[in-house]
Protein backbone atom coordinates (compact mmCIF):
# COMPACT_ATOMS: atom_id res chain seq x y z
CA UNK A 1 0.00 0.00 0.00
CA UNK A 2 1.42 3.33 -0.72
CA UNK A 3 0.19 6.78 0.53
CA UNK A 4 0.71 10.01 -0.73
CA UNK A 5 -0.36 12.98 1.59
CA UNK A 6 -1.48 16.22 -0.13
CA UNK A 7 -2.66 19.39 1.32
CA UNK A 8 -0.65 21.18 3.37
CA UNK A 9 0.57 24.65 3.26
CA UNK A 10 0.71 28.04 4.94
CA UNK A 11 -2.38 29.68 7.06
CA UNK A 12 -3.44 32.30 9.17
CA UNK A 13 -4.55 31.11 13.05
CA UNK A 14 -8.55 30.66 12.44
CA UNK A 15 -8.30 29.56 9.57
CA UNK A 16 -8.95 26.17 7.95
CA UNK A 17 -7.31 23.43 5.29
CA UNK A 18 -8.14 20.45 4.35
CA UNK A 19 -5.33 17.64 4.09
CA UNK A 20 -5.61 14.96 1.97
CA UNK A 21 -4.53 11.00 1.78
CA UNK A 22 -3.93 8.84 -1.77
CA UNK A 23 -3.55 5.45 -1.38
CA UNK A 24 -3.00 2.92 -3.80
CA UNK A 25 -2.12 -0.82 -3.51
CA UNK A 26 -4.16 -3.37 -1.97
CA UNK A 27 -7.79 -2.63 -1.19
CA UNK A 28 -8.44 0.99 0.46
CA UNK A 29 -11.72 -0.17 2.17
CA UNK A 30 -9.76 -3.28 3.83
CA UNK A 31 -7.98 -0.58 6.42
CA UNK A 32 -8.08 1.35 9.20
CA UNK A 33 -6.94 5.08 8.11
CA UNK A 34 -5.35 7.32 11.13
CA UNK A 35 -3.59 10.82 10.59
CA UNK A 36 -0.91 11.91 12.90
CA UNK A 37 1.53 14.69 12.78
CA UNK A 38 4.88 15.77 14.44
CA UNK A 39 6.32 18.81 15.65
CA UNK A 40 9.72 20.13 15.31
CA UNK A 41 11.45 18.70 18.57
CA UNK A 42 8.70 16.75 19.45
CA UNK A 43 7.51 13.31 19.12
CA UNK A 44 4.79 11.83 16.10
CA UNK A 45 1.07 12.16 18.01
CA UNK A 46 -1.83 10.88 17.08
CA UNK A 47 -4.56 13.10 15.68
CA UNK A 48 -7.59 10.78 14.58
CA UNK A 49 -8.60 7.99 12.76
CA UNK A 50 -11.53 6.57 10.91
CA UNK A 51 -12.63 2.24 11.03
CA UNK A 52 -13.39 0.69 7.87
CA UNK A 53 -16.79 1.08 8.33
CA UNK A 54 -16.62 4.82 9.28
CA UNK A 55 -16.15 5.22 12.53
CA UNK A 56 -13.76 7.79 14.12
CA UNK A 57 -12.10 9.25 17.34
CA UNK A 58 -9.86 11.91 17.72
CA UNK A 59 -7.68 13.25 19.97
CA UNK A 60 -9.22 14.86 22.83
CA UNK A 61 -6.96 17.47 23.40
CA UNK A 62 -5.70 18.39 20.45
CA UNK A 63 -8.57 17.46 17.81
CA UNK A 64 -11.90 16.96 18.91
CA UNK A 65 -14.40 19.66 17.57
CA UNK A 66 -12.23 21.57 15.32
CA UNK A 67 -10.77 18.63 12.96
CA UNK A 68 -13.03 16.22 11.06
CA UNK A 69 -11.75 12.92 9.78
CA UNK A 70 -13.74 11.20 6.52
CA UNK A 71 -12.86 8.82 4.27
CA UNK A 72 -14.17 8.26 0.49
CA UNK A 73 -13.65 4.36 -0.62
CA UNK A 74 -13.98 5.22 -3.74
CA UNK A 75 -11.69 7.30 -4.34
CA UNK A 76 -9.28 5.25 -2.06
CA UNK A 77 -8.82 8.73 0.03
CA UNK A 78 -9.14 10.07 3.53
CA UNK A 79 -9.26 13.37 4.02
CA UNK A 80 -8.46 15.49 7.04
CA UNK A 81 -10.66 18.50 7.60
CA UNK A 82 -8.71 21.29 10.09
CA UNK A 83 -10.24 24.25 11.24
CA UNK A 84 -9.74 26.63 13.33
CA UNK A 85 -6.15 26.61 13.43
CA UNK A 86 -3.72 27.91 15.84
CA UNK A 87 0.22 28.00 15.74
CA UNK A 88 0.82 25.08 17.99
CA UNK A 89 -0.94 22.99 15.13
CA UNK A 90 2.00 23.82 13.44
CA UNK A 91 3.51 20.64 12.26
CA UNK A 92 4.28 17.69 9.83
CA UNK A 93 1.05 15.35 9.49
CA UNK A 94 0.97 12.22 8.32
CA UNK A 95 -1.22 9.78 7.21
CA UNK A 96 -1.20 5.92 7.98
CA UNK A 97 -3.11 2.24 7.27
CA UNK A 98 -3.71 0.02 9.73
CA UNK A 99 -5.69 -3.22 10.35
CA UNK A 100 -7.19 -1.46 13.06
CA UNK A 101 -8.23 2.00 14.59
CA UNK A 102 -6.16 3.02 17.07
CA UNK A 103 -4.21 6.12 18.28
CA UNK A 104 -0.88 4.18 19.15
CA UNK A 105 1.74 4.49 16.20
CA UNK A 106 2.55 0.85 16.07
CA UNK A 107 -0.87 -0.40 15.09
CA UNK A 108 -0.28 1.46 11.73
CA UNK A 109 1.69 -1.17 9.07
CA UNK A 110 1.91 1.74 5.97
CA UNK A 111 2.75 5.27 6.52
CA UNK A 112 2.92 8.09 3.79
CA UNK A 113 5.42 11.10 3.54
CA UNK A 114 4.09 13.92 5.44
CA UNK A 115 2.69 17.29 4.54
CA UNK A 116 4.03 20.54 6.43
CA UNK A 117 0.94 22.85 7.76
CA UNK A 118 2.33 26.18 9.34
CA UNK A 119 0.06 27.78 10.79
CA UNK A 120 0.77 31.74 11.62
CA UNK A 121 -0.29 33.93 14.23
Amino acid sequence: VQLQASGGGLVQAGGSLRLSCATSGRAFSSYAMGWFRQAPGKEREFVAAVTRSGGRRYNEDSAKGRFTISRDNAKNTVYLQMNSLKPEDTAVYYCAAGPRSSPTLGEYDYWGQGTLVTVSS
